[in-house]
């Protein structure tokens, strides 16, 4: 195929095969009821300005120096002081104690296992115990933590767990 030059080429003349879009009419109408609008705009303005009342300015007279006025105590109600003499009474439950708790987060086939886990609980400031249990199963080693008084305190101490990433540690009571 032979190569061609489109730099130096002069272009075609086209004069007819080009589709001009066709200019669209002046919008009229629009220009129109934008013209009456600023009007009618610019007539209210005038009309407000030259057909208001003025207003009726009095003269100033010098300010007359006023006494200081004496501040006075305030009065205390009756009912402010039978307030400050009152005392209240509140008949306070005491809240019973199921009994101390404990926490145990895992149960291990191996003592290896738990150790481990006792060890990680070390580190969040935890002391553990392993107990060695026999069941019809076999013998597990449960990591223990407790007893706790209150179910509060367990709780603390599970949260703290939850941060280091131990989960599934159950609250019971002491048995």
């Amino acid at each position: 195929m032979a190569q061609h030059d489109y730099i130096n080429r002069k272009p075609k003349n086209n004069k007819g095969s080009k589709n001009t879009a066709p200019r669209k009419p002046f919008p009229a109408l629009l220009a129109v009821t934008a013209l009456a609008l600023v009007a009618g705009f610019a007539y209210g303005l005038w009309y407000i300005k030259h057909n208001a009342e003025p207003e009726k300015i009095s003269p100033v007279s010098a300010p007359t120096k006023k006494a200081p006025e004496k501040l006075q105590k305030p009065v205390i109600k009756p009912f402010l002081e039978e307030i400050k003499e009152h005392e209240v009474k509140v008949d306070v439950k005491e809240i019973e104690s199921k009994g101390p708790y404990q926490m145990q987060c895992g149960s291990f086939r191996t003592h290896a296992q738990a150790e481990e886990m006792k060890a990680k609980m070390a580190f969040a400031g935890l002391i553990a115990e392993i107990r060695r249990t026999e069941g019809s199963n076999g013998v597990w080693y449960r990591v223990r933590l407790g007893p706790y008084d209150t179910k509060r305190k367990a709780e603390s101490d599970k949260n703290k767990l939850k941060r280091i990433k131990i989960m599934g540690c159950g609250i019971w009571g002491w048995t």
